[in-house]
């Protein structure tokens, strides 16, 4: 039988309403491995041991109850607190949200954004970053905004290289933030010219696919 603090443990959080199910990957993962545990524990006690092998085991059973669950959870994916919901009724035409390991993406096809070979948002472009305002304002981590090209090379006045291009890019979202009002402190701009590119740019499609601005939403380490 588990004492107390063991059934606390493996209680499900009243805080979580019905309809937020993004919980329950994880918490099944930490039930899976407290009783992957006790198994071993029941295995490697020796057989006929009395009382003082049932003492060992509710001593270590207690023990591995009081760990905080974060510990027992190692290996499980981390969530972004907050975010999926409001993230996943995002509709907005030409802005793509995925997850990866680094935390979620938006990203924007800089047609969407900024006439060929210019840094200068296009009123369309003007609202869809005004658009993904209350998303970034809602998000408490480090978000930095990347501009990306694709491997056609540019020489201008302005622009020597895509570096200088993709950098000007993602600038300017950030600038046209802050005029909006939004506190910038959290951001950075960043230009990867064509070093990271999506699809091959061999074709019109992939280098469409590669011309584009990444909002990238990095949740902050809780330490």
């Amino acid at each position: 039988m588990l004492d107390r603090d063991t059934r606390h443990a493996l209680e499900i959080p009243a805080s979580l309403g019905e309809g937020d199910e993004g919980w329950l990957t994880s918490y099944l993962d930490v039930l899976t491995l407290l009783i992957t545990l006790f198994v071993l524990l029941l295995a490697l006690t020796p057989p006929g041991g009395g009382e003082a092998s049932d003492s060992a085991f509710m001593r270590t059973a207690s023990a591995v109850s009081s760990l905080p669950l974060a510990t027992l959870a190692t290996g499980v994916q981390p969530r972004h607190e907050g975010l999926q919901p409001q993230l996943a009724g995002l509709n907005i035409p030409g802005v793509n949200v995925s997850q990866g390991r680094e935390g979620v993406t938006l990203r924007i096809n800089d047609s969407l954004l900024f006439a060929s070979g210019q840094a200068v948002l296009t009123p369309q472009g003007r609202g869809v970053v005004e658009s993904l305002m209350d998303v970034l304002a809602s998000f408490d981590g480090q978000i930095s905004v990347e501009g990306h090209t694709d491997s056609m090379p540019i020489s201008t006045v302005r622009f020597p290289s895509n570096w200088e291009l993709s950098s000007a890019r993602a600038i300017a979202v950030v600038r046209h933030l802050e005029r909006q009002g939004f506190n910038i402190s959290r951001m950075r701009a960043v230009g990867y010219a064509d070093t990271q590119p999506m699809e091959a740019n061999s074709t019109s499609d992939g280098r469409a696919a590669n011309r584009r601005v990444e909002l990238l939403l990095r949740q902050q380490n809780e330490g």
